[in-house]
């Protein structure tokens, strides 16, 4: 099924609960589309309403993006943290949107972002913390250019993380991955932070565990 009438395109698989359900938000890579990550959805818990979006921004010939990434820039100049800011700002709205839209708990929400999907995951996270609880993190690393200024620690305490990165990405490199548990260490967030031997993706044993862990805490 699909909704336009939100501010972001979107396709939906409903819950097995007529109301109050649990809410997952999937939010893709960089130069997919809303279809990529949906192909989970049948194997995650049924009881999860899951809503997977499109990125704003339409790239020549195919697939959408959250911002512009210069591949050939240093890691502090690889984003375009402006349009990402007003990406982290669009799915925020998105959330209340969504919330209002479907029968969904809105004290149940759930982010599970891939690559530069992940990286807005940190970014709508640590920005509105109070909207969400559980952040599925994969293969994407945190970049505080787009957070607010300064976090307060108090702010986090209810969120939940799982963060994966393959060993061998030739996209995002893994030692920036590696940056992610000790940051969220430094806010008292809880997390969990595992390595699978793959490149830019999701291997098997990394999706059930990440199903293991979402399953847990819903």
């Amino acid at each position: 099924m699909s909704a336009t009438t939100l501010s972001l395109h979107h396709i939906i698989r409903k819950s097995s609960l007529a109301e109050n359900a649990p809410l997952l938000i999937l939010l893709h890579g960089y130069g997919s589309d809303e279809n990529d990550l949906f192909s989970f959805a049948n194997e995650l818990p049924e009881e999860l309403f899951i809503i997977s979006v499109r990125a704003p921004y339409p790239m020549q010939p195919q697939g959408n993006a959250w911002y512009a990434i210069n591949f050939d820039a240093e890691k502090g100049k690889w984003s375009d943290n402006d349009q990402a800011i007003l990406s982290r700002d669009l799915i925020s709205k998105f959330i209340d949107e969504a919330i209002e839209a479907y029968p969904v708990n809105k004290n149940s929400v759930s982010l599970l972002g891939f690559s530069q999907g992940c990286i807005l995951s940190y970014a709508v996270a640590l920005t509105y913390p109070e909207k969400i609880k559980n952040i599925v993190a994969l293969s994407g690393y945190v970049n505080p250019d787009i957070f607010p200024k300064p976090l307060q620690k108090e702010d986090f305490a209810h969120l939940d993380f799982y963060c994966s990165h393959g060993s061998v990405d030739q996209v995002i490199p893994v030692d920036w991955a590696r940056q992610n548990a000790p940051y969220l260490s430094k806010l008292n967030i809880k997390h969990k932070y595992s390595e699978f031997p793959v490149g830019h993706g999701v291997a098997p044993q990394n999706f059930y565990e990440l199903k293991e862990w979402l399953a847990a805490r819903i």
